[in-house]
């Protein structure tokens, strides 16, 4: 039996007509008309006509939930397979999270959008940014936000493949590390369209707010192990899961070693799960032993089916 692994991206993916290839699927606008009763906003609409409001964490952060599910669920009523661990790139850690039944969809949603409202309360939009800095290693990055701090936060926060490092903080500040990164030789920065400075410590406010709003959520041991971003471990039991969801916020995304982890087990395909092909893009970098898949289409869907048959 061949074994693989699911990933599920975050914030990044999103796009108008993210969901083009599944052609109206009606296990796939069930989902999102789901979502859109839970928190009253019309994500189906959101993700296929054209608007801005998609790039806003607000939203960002539960249609892209949505997105990973409901691929998952179109998964799943196609193949009684179930993947070796699932892990999800930072916000995808909660779709993971859903994937393996450790939340229910419903809470993951409202529990999602607090986690969009608190980030966005403590540092409002325009005051923070995230960048990618490609085309150095992990250790000249760090040294670049050093030398750019001058009394603001600018720090390395994912580290998503071998030469690419996403950078983030005070906005001023990661203009300055832009800047000393590109006089040191980086091949390109790139701002990311975020509104908020995710996983750095501007992010510790929010972090004890949503280690407070999980007290009220449901959290059961996972179906499938979930490989955590701010550990790289897996976790059975409602606290620990809590602890690494309410740390993740304020804590570098350790994607590299999540990606790394899965290829040390007798996993050589892995899937990614919503939106676009970000996820699939890195793992080509960071392991030649997994052979990767963007679950874009139905069409992607069954071949992958096919492949670990």
């Amino acid at each position: 039996m061949i074994h693989f692994s699911f990933i599920f991206p975050g914030q990044g993916s999103q796009s108008v007509g993210m969901m083009a290839g599944f052609h109206h699927n009606p296990l796939i606008k069930s989902t999102f008309d789901e979502a859109s009763q839970v928190l009253d906003i019309d994500f189906w609409k959101m993700a296929t006509r054209p608007n801005e409001d998609i790039h806003q964490t607000l939203h960002t952060q539960p249609i892209l939930l949505t997105a990973g599910f409901a691929t998952w669920r179109l998964w799943q009523s196609k193949s009684d397979r179930l993947p070796t661990y699932l892990a999800g790139h930072s916000l995808g850690e909660y779709t993971a999270l859903v994937a393996s039944e450790a939340i229910q969809f419903e809470d993951a949603l409202k529990l999602v959008r607090y986690r969009a409202e608190v980030m966005q309360e403590v540092v409002p939009e325009g005051l923070g940014a995230m960048a990618a800095i490609l085309g150095m290693s992990d250790e000249e990055v760090m040294k670049a936000c050093h030398e750019a701090k001058d009394n603001e936060v600018v720090e390395a926060v994912n580290f998503n493949s071998p030469g690419q490092v996403v950078i983030a903080g005070n906005k001023k500040a990661v203009e300055r590390a832009i800047e000393i990164a590109k006089s040191k030789g980086a091949k390109r920065a790139i701002f990311l369209q975020v509104s908020v400075p995710s996983h750095c410590s501007l992010m510790l406010k929010a972090s004890i707010a949503l280690r407070t709003y999980l007290n009220s959520v449901t959290v059961k041991k996972p179906r499938i192990p979930v490989i955590h971003n701010v550990d790289v471990m897996n976790h059975d039991d409602e606290v620990t899961i809590k602890d690494a969801l309410a740390k993740q916020l304020c804590h570098p995304v350790r994607w590299v070693e999540t990606i790394e982890k899965i290829a040390s087990y007798p996993i050589h395909n892995i899937a990614e799960c919503g939106p676009g092909k970000v996820l699939t893009g890195l793992t080509k970098r960071i392991s030649a032993d997994l052979k990767g898949a963007a679950l874009v289409t139905e069409d992607a869907i069954d071949e992958f089916k096919m492949l670990i048959q």
